[in-house]
């Protein structure tokens, strides 16, 4: 069963930035997606962005487009959501999953993220 940790989450300033890291413990070979979701208060987890194992297609919410990107390091089995001109509405535990098929799963334990206007 393949393990994923976040880090990297903070407290930030609007406009400011962060670097999420989402680590896997060994290549999740079967999936075929790396994505990041996050959760706010009171809210429902939603999709963030993702990025395809193999091949570099990304994907991203319409609420994050043009201010975060999404990226792999194959070598290091490692997945990072580069985060910038942050708002207050950004903040949110972010979680990181592999996608199998259709289905989202390893999901990890989640970083804190908190934009202070």
């Amino acid at each position: 069963q393949v393990q994923l940790v976040e880090s990297g989450g903070g407290l930030v300033q609007t406009g400011g930035s962060l670097r999420l890291s989402c680590a896997a413990s060994e290549r999740p070979f079967c999936a075929n997606r790396m994505g990041w979701f996050r959760q706010a208060p009171g809210k429902e987890r939603e999709f963030v962005a993702s990025v395809t194992w193999y091949g570099n297609s990304t994907s991203y919410a319409d609420s994050v487009k043009g201010r975060f990107t999404i990226s792999r390091d194959s070598a290091r089995n490692t997945v990072y959501l580069q985060m910038n001109s942050l708002k207050p509405e950004d903040t949110a535990i972010y979680y990181c999953a592999a996608q199998y098929s259709e289905n989202w799963k390893n999901w990890g334990q989640g970083t804190h993220v908190t934009v202070s206007s």
